[in-house]
């Protein structure tokens, strides 16, 4: 196995901390951990795990944190982690592989974020880029911060996935924390917007914010800001922020705008289950409905190998084939495509079956 060192920042983590270090002890990885000023148990119960525990005055800047771990860890190799985040599966020889395969890349581990809203826990996969050489690589921007080119600070850069799971629980909690995280965060973001006003990738974080609370209108106002500056849309954040864009605008009435804002440029992000779902709720939204198009959308969908929200290929898109063909008049289909999406315990096709049932 390369010689890899994980870097982790944190405060106040004394609820997370062993679980997150714990996982990494066996695998004989140099722990970087660096401690933003906690005034709980954090550092004590680290310790318990390693001797690389550095302190760092906070300056409101996520990207020095990080820098900073990066500067104390001995070997090239990092491997990036948060304390909400726990290990649950790695392969060693094939992360040795895909690194010896590209050794100027970004790794990509599979992350497992767990979601509570209203009381209901659902869990939300995605990619995000935690594996790269020290001396290719630093972060940059203040909050959200990104993994960029040392030499050019371009987040540009090749990509690959490695064979690593993170459970991810830091969406988990009440809507009071989930609030005053949205709040904190903004915070910062707008000190960032007014340095760099052109820059869409703080609009984007300011949209996710107010998604993260469930306030579609504030995050479509955000979301719109950054999709009027320019784009590269083979960036992973634009490509994800077309999703949450859509899914704003359906949520506050504005399909038909949403519509023409994404059908001219519909092949920059066709290629997703979460953007063809999107698209299909926009086109079940429409003042005028297009029921056909909506439906190929989901058929396209559920054909995705992978997605990034849970059910986005599977029981999402087969419950909205079932609304499409019972609203066609085809009830015999509609219960297939419910029964298939009652085979993931979807409680809203659950629900039509049921209804569907008792009338047969």
């Amino acid at each position: 196995m390369i010689p890899l060192s994980v870097c982790i920042i944190g405060k106040n983590e004394e609820k997370n901390i062993e679980r997150c270090l714990a996982p990494l002890v066996p695998y004989g990885f140099e722990i970087i951990y660096v401690d933003t000023g906690s005034t709980d148990r954090t550092k004590e119960l680290a310790a318990k795990y390693t001797d690389n525990i550095y302190d760092f005055e906070w300056v409101n800047d996520f990207s020095a944190a990080r820098n900073f771990s990066l500067q104390k860890a001995s070997h090239n190799y990092v491997l990036v982690i948060d304390c909400d985040e726990f290990l649950t599966d790695i392969d060693l020889d094939g992360i040795e592989h895909a690194v010896n395969e590209h050794p100027r890349g970004i790794g990509m581990v599979l992350r497992i974020n767990q979601c509570e809203s209203n009381g209901k826990m659902t869990t939300s996969p995605d990619r995000v880029e935690r594996l790269f050489h020290k001396r290719y690589y630093h972060y940059n921007y203040t909050i959200h911060e990104q993994v960029c080119d040392i030499n050019t600070n371009s987040t540009y850069c090749e990509r690959y996935d490695i064979p690593l799971t993170l459970d991810h629980v830091g969406y988990v909690g009440g809507e009071e924390d989930k609030r005053r995280k949205a709040e904190r965060n903004n915070e910062l973001l707008f000190k960032e917007i007014e340095k760099h006003p052109d820059d869409p990738y703080f609009y984007f974080q300011v949209g996710q914010s107010y998604n993260l609370i469930n306030d579609y209108e504030n995050s479509y106002i955000y979301y719109k800001k950054a999709f009027e500056l320019p784009l590269n849309t083979e960036e992973l954040w634009v490509q994800f922020m077309a999703v949450t864009f859509i899914n704003s605008m359906t949520h506050t009435g504005r399909s038909d705008e949403a519509l023409e804002l994404f059908e001219p440029v519909y092949s920059c992000f066709a290629n997703t289950a979460d953007f063809y779902c999107s698209m299909g709720n926009i086109y079940l939204n429409l003042t005028n409905p297009q029921p056909l198009k909506a439906m190929m959308e989901y058929v396209k969908a559920s054909q995705c190998p992978e997605a990034r929200e849970e059910g986005s290929n599977t029981f999402i898109p087969y419950y909205n084939m079932g609304i499409i063909n019972e609203m066609l008049g085809n009830v015999p289909a509609a219960i297939n495509f419910y029964q298939k999406s009652a085979a993931y315990h979807y409680p809203l096709a659950e629900e039509r079956l049921s209804v569907l049932n008792r009338q047969c």
